[in-house]
């Protein structure tokens, strides 16, 4: 009975995103509008994951007030909140900016959404990709959206009209312009070795055994290095550091306007998860002979490998954010200029070699 429940599933997951029917385009926007949903859901059980892996980090048990031993309606209490606090504007903003800005970053946040395949399903013995839309430049468009969200934080620090609003969006725009460069050239190291900016040919490109992440090491550690300086965690969030800038560019924010700019942050870091699952650790592949067993049972299990995957990375992020101390505004400038870009040309002319030698 179960497996007739999944196979009857997997057809109509086939049909929906496996076709391309003259409807497929109204149907893949309902997906999208589903997408959304369900990356509002991971965000949300990023901020639960954050708030109790950290508990355990520092021995304590962490929010157990509401939702049960575990707390899994908290995140619906501080919500409510949010929604019931009263949201202030001070008299000296710049308003049309500082109004946009929570809205530009939380609208770059879910325009990454419909180019990032979330797993994949087998049918007849065929994977296909878990994905809103699939387009040749997928990894490009990622790159290009990322960035809107950087602007985002700047019009919040300019429009607030404080100084240590201020001070804290041109600390970020300082660290992401050399951070971005190295991230850059690490994807671009990926693009070469599989000859396609097409997310889902990336994937299929390492197979079930040879991710990137063992080819080029280098590259993957230089990404993630990247990737939490990009979401500004720590130790590279000098642009919200307390002792020095209260609260960063959020200082003049409150109530929802925060939440917002406070949940797109998390979204960022589950993209941003997604990504480095994608492009360096496998994603959604397993070994071909499950495959080849053609079983409705395990149609959904590259969904589920995927997930794993993601899970995993989000703890890593958390556990530095945790582990390590903030570090100095210089010193994260001299590392991404001095460090991270120097070793970024390094394992981009490895990738040169790589795709001379070892053709995908």
């Amino acid at each position: 009975m179960l497996e007739e429940q999944m196979d009857i599933l997997l057809g109509i997951l086939y049909t929906i995103l496996g076709n391309d029917y003259w409807w497929g385009p109204w149907i893949r926007g309902i997906v999208g509008l589903c997408a959304m949903g369900a990356m509002m859901v991971a965000a949300m059980f990023a901020v639960w994951l954050e708030r109790k892996y950290a508990s355990d980090i520092q021995s304590r048990i962490g929010p157990n007030r509401v939702g049960g031993r575990y707390g899994l309606l908290q995140l619906i209490a501080d919500a409510i909140k949010l929604f019931t606090k009263e949201d202030i504007k001070p008299d000296k903003v710049d308003g049309p900016v500082w109004v946009a800005a929570p809205v530009l970053m939380f609208g770059s946040a879910l325009l990454m959404i419909i180019a990032i395949p979330f797993g994949a399903f087998i049918f007849n013995g065929t994977v296909y990709p878990l994905a809103v839309t699939q387009f040749d430049i997928s990894i490009l468009y990622l790159e290009a959206v990322s960035a809107i969200g950087i602007i985002g934080i700047f019009m919040a620090g300019w429009g607030s009209n404080n100084k240590f609003s201020v001070i804290a969006a041109f600390r970020n725009i300082a660290r992401m312009i050399g951070y971005e460069v190295a991230l850059g050239m690490t994807i671009i190291s990926v693009v070469i070795v599989t000859g396609s900016l097409n997310i889902v040919d990336i994937v299929n490109a390492q197979g079930s055994v040879v991710w990137f992440a063992f080819v080029m090491p280098l590259g993957f550690i230089i990404f993630g290095v990247a990737l939490i300086a990009d979401l500004g965690r720590v130790p590279f969030d000098q642009n919200e550091a307390e002792e020095e800038l209260i609260a960063g560019w959020g200082t003049e924010y409150s109530g929802m306007r925060f939440g917002l700019a406070y949940f797109a942050e998390y979204i960022h870091m589950v993209l941003g998860s997604c990504i480095a699952v994608l492009i360096f650790l496998g994603g959604w592949n397993i070994p071909q002979f499950i495959i080849d067993l053609n079983i409705p049972l395990f149609g959904l299990l590259p969904a589920g490998v995927f997930v794993a995957k993601w899970v995993l990375v989000m703890m890593f992020i958390i556990m530095i954010r945790w582990a390590l101390p903030r570090i100095r505004i210089d010193q994260v400038i001299s590392i991404g200029w001095k460090i991270l870009l120097p070793l970024a040309m390094v394992n981009l002319i490895w990738a040169v070699m790589l795709g001379l030698v070892w053709p995908w």
